[in-house]
């Protein structure tokens, strides 16, 4: 048979109820192996099974599940720092201390790092035919020298004359041409950062005085300190950015300690179609709630698979999804999906249980029972799986078996009735008839003073007779009387 072509696999899988990278996957597939239409159908019907078996049951637990899924491996997790992505000089927090970071949804990483990629324009050509950036590694280094951020220690030496009062900065010529920078603008940064200052300026020497207005010690430590802390370059908040060339391919990556996500857009080279942070919140700053909750899966799934674990997406998805649900990254805690809970016992059973049951009370809180942990406190089943189906029994008309009464009819005894039954019980013998018993069609018309009896379980034609026969009990010894006639 014929091998099919391009178009006829995808004008038969296009209509599938498949994910969009499942069908992208199968056509791919389908086309580079050549199969003809009786495999291809072949191939369409096993996959169909096995979609249709990796899907959740109804009335699933799925919450339950993730939650297991994922916690369970995080007791193995071990708790260390690691080199990131084999850079020595820059270490990055991973294993448990990095999932937690993740599900709390912190603002500022312990180590926060940015993955920059460069710009490979095809347009633009080296002399050995490749691309601008991405492979000429000057160009690279260039970029990255324009991103870390350059103070004065790194380019001078710093000194303090106290004879005459002043700071004395002694630029090194070639450190500063590493950095591509210029003196005259290095000394107008001073003059801009410290205008309290008087600032000479030598450009033979490449020498800079500072002179604070106020001839005191005290006034030229504080101008020591202001120096340092000026950058002069790049990004304030990237300490340093190491260069290496990729895992896969030749072209080079830049790896920083440090994040400015918004900052790093307006610098050329930098390719922001695939630059990222394992800060969460400045990606949900920068490029909103989807590219947060692509993030959040990602470092999830790469911390778990650093450890070597590996746990379902689906799990970790399903907790991206609840954490960025509301159109904001909220973190799984009392501060954020589980303390908005709407049971009062859901909210108490994970943190500061007293003040939730406290503030329920004075309010008035009442709780619907609906969730799990709420029915599992009060000792009900959970309304999931089994527990989740009610069963109901509906007479059905003789004349016509087809045809479902709507009204369901018990029998059942009044709170009178069984207190009287109780008593002559006690009695010794009770007899209850048919008259004793009441006929309701549904259980909202029993009175307040009534209560179903689940021993009762019985036809509405039929007469119900309990019959309890009790001996007399015998008196063991002398009645009283004879005994005190002996006395005498």
């Amino acid at each position: 048979m014929a091998k099919m072509k391009d178009a006829e696999i995808q004008a038969m899988i296009q209509d599938l109820p498949l994910p969009k990278n499942i069908l992208k996957t199968m056509q791919a597939d389908a086309v580079s192996v050549g199969v003809t239409e009786k495999e291809m159908q072949e191939i369409i019907d096993r996959v169909m099974v096995g979609y249709k078996l990796s899907q959740i049951e109804a009335c699933d637990a799925a919450g339950v599940v993730a939650a297991q899924s994922i916690g369970e491996p995080g007791t193995q997790m071990t708790m260390r720092t690691f080199h990131y992505a084999g850079v020595a000089e820059i270490n990055v927090t991973l294993g448990l201390p990095r999932l937690i970071e993740i599900v709390d949804a912190r603002k500022i990483p312990s180590t926060p790092t940015m993955t920059i990629y460069l710009k490979n324009d095809s347009g633009l050509v080296d002399e050995d035919g490749k691309a601008d950036y991405a492979f000429d590694r000057d160009k690279a280094q260039s970029v990255a020298w324009d991103i870390e951020a350059t103070k004065i220690d790194h380019i001078a030496s710093v000194t303090t004359d106290l004879a005459q009062m002043k700071i004395v900065i002694n630029v090194n010529e070639k450190a500063m041409n590493k950095r591509h920078m210029v003196f005259m603008e290095i000394a107008e940064k001073f003059k801009e950062k410290i205008p309290d200052a008087m600032v000479e300026v030598s450009e033979e020497n490449f020498q800079i005085d500072l002179t604070p207005k106020d001839q005191r010690y005290r006034d030229l430590l504080q101008l020591t300190k202001k120096i340092n802390d000026i950058t002069l370059k790049g990004i304030e908040d990237i300490k340093r950015v190491v260069l290496r060339k990729g895992s896969d391919t030749e072209e080079y990556v830049l790896y920083t300690e440090g994040s400015a996500l918004k900052d790093i857009i307006s610098i050329p080279g930098v390719d922001m179609t695939r630059t990222t942070t394992n800060n969460v919140s400045e990606i949900f700053s920068v490029f909103g709630i989807e590219a947060a909750r692509n993030s959040i899966i990602t470092e999830a799934t790469n911390t778990l698979r650093e450890q070597g674990l590996n746990v379902d997406i689906r799990h970790i998805m399903l907790v991206a999804d609840l954490m960025t649900s509301d159109g904001e990254v909220k973190q799984i805690g009392r501060h954020g999906i589980s303390g908005e809970k709407a049971s009062v016992f859901a909210r108490a059973a994970f943190e500061v249980t007293v003040n939730h049951l406290l503030d329920a009370g004075m309010r008035g809180n009442v709780d619907e029972l609906q969730g799990v942990t709420e029915n599992v406190i009060v000792g009900q089943p959970i309304k999931m799986g089994t527990g989740d189906i009610r069963l109901i029994a509906r007479t059905i008309d003789s004349d016509n078996p087809n045809l479902v009464k709507s009204v369901e009819k018990k029998t059942v005894r009044t709170r009178s009735q069984k207190n009287a039954a109780d008593k002559a019980e006690l009695a010794g013998s009770v007899q209850v008839s048919k008259d004793d018993l009441i006929s309701v069609e549904t259980a909202d018309e029993v009175d307040d003073d009534e209560e179903w009896d689940d021993n009762v379980s019985m036809d509405i034609e039929e007469t119900v007779t309990e019959v309890v026969e009790e001996e007399p009990k015998k008196r063991r010894g002398r009645p009283p009387k004879a005994k005190a006639e002996d006395e005498e």
